[in-house]
């Protein structure tokens, strides 16, 4: 076994750390188990606490442009309070569940590009240290597939998927950004819509599913942002396909609404049209568009599967993941 050395503020000869997350991966509210290994340094250590940190890379929108960068959305103490013996070994296994809202980074397998990771926080003798950075792999909710799966059937395609920090009014959000998964549109909606952007706020009762559609301009109109969103239970039975479909019509028929009212973006009010209520849905700025390269969502007897034409997009997805998580703690080096 390998172990991370602890360098910084412990200083050569601290305990290692190695934290193992459990193979499969996590759903979002589920629970997320392992073992942070520790290995003493040259003398005995008083360990004062373990603390597993949820990180995610996030992108913000601002007057000056976009920028990227990483925010904790969560912690949680799985140990502390001994004293770890020079050169000896210690075990502690963990559970933790993670927050409803936690982003989804793969579907049916395939990455979508989010990147998450758990890094772990040792505190010795008043000092602290962050160790390595594990990824974390989280898939979607039954009721996540299904959506997305009712979306490929009618013959949206996937572009991108990213992180925005921010909040969307009139919503119970908990964390402090949202996740956006960008659908190129279906044919018989392609003269209408540019894109439709989808977003899971869920919770332990349901998920609200908020849409997004980047509408096209007409001869004597320009294109405006229609936004609604609908209430889902985790255990709901529906024609999916019908219902989505639905959702996308609605968004459609908003064009006149969303033309006559307040310009969209940066906490401009609007009116919610969904099933379920009235709200709000304030973003800074307007939204990012991705790279629109070569990913498709496809439906089949299997479900939805993400394809990527000719591997450009898997391989940026990978190699950008592999840097962040093996080059982000500097100066590490290794038993």
């Amino acid at each position: 076994m390998v172990f991370k050395r602890l360098l910084g503020s412990l200083g050569v000869g601290a305990p290692t750390v190695d934290t193992l997350l459990q193979p499969e991966p996590v759903l979002p509210g589920g629970t997320l188990t392992g073992q942070v290994h520790l290995k003493g340094g040259q003398a005995d250590f008083d360990i004062e606490h373990i603390t597993l940190e949820l990180v995610a890379r996030v992108e913000a929108e601002h007057e000056d442009g976009e920028s990227e960068g990483f925010v904790v959305f969560d912690r949680f103490t799985v140990g502390g309070g001994f004293r770890l013996g020079a050169e000896a070994s210690h075990s502690v296994p963990f559970h933790v569940t993670l927050p409803w809202e936690t982003p989804i980074t793969e579907l049916y397998g395939q990455p979508l590009g989010i990147v998450l990771g758990v890094r772990t926080e040792l505190a010795v003798a008043g000092a602290k240290d962050k160790g390595d950075l594990d990824p974390l792999t989280v898939t979607a909710l039954p009721v996540q597939e299904a959506v997305l799966e009712a979306f490929g059937q009618l013959g949206f395609g996937f572009k991108s998927a990213d992180l925005e920090y921010g909040h969307i009014g009139g919503t119970g959000q908990q964390l402090p950004f949202y996740q956006e998964i960008e659908l190129a549109p279906a044919p018989q909606y392609a003269h209408q819509l540019n894109e439709v952007e989808v977003t899971f706020l869920t919770g332990p009762g349901g998920l609200e599913v908020v849409l997004e559609a980047d509408k096209r301009g007409g001869f004597l109109s320009s294109g405006q942002d229609a936004v609604t969103r609908f209430a889902v239970g985790h255990h709901d039975v529906r024609d999916w396909a019908a219902e989505v479909d639905g959702w996308v019509r609605r968004l459609v028929e908003h064009r006149a609404a969303y033309g006559a009212g307040a310009a969209y973006g940066h906490g401009a009010p609007f009116t919610d049209h969904g099933q379920h209520g009235h709200g709000g849905h304030h973003h800074d700025e307007h939204h990012r568009s991705g790279p629109g390269a070569g990913t498709a969502i496809a439906a089949g007897a299997a479900g939805l599967a993400v394809g990527v034409v000719g591997g450009m997009v898997a391989a940026e997805v990978v190699d950008e993941v592999g840097d962040f998580f093996e080059g982000d703690d500097e100066g590490e080096g290794e038993d």
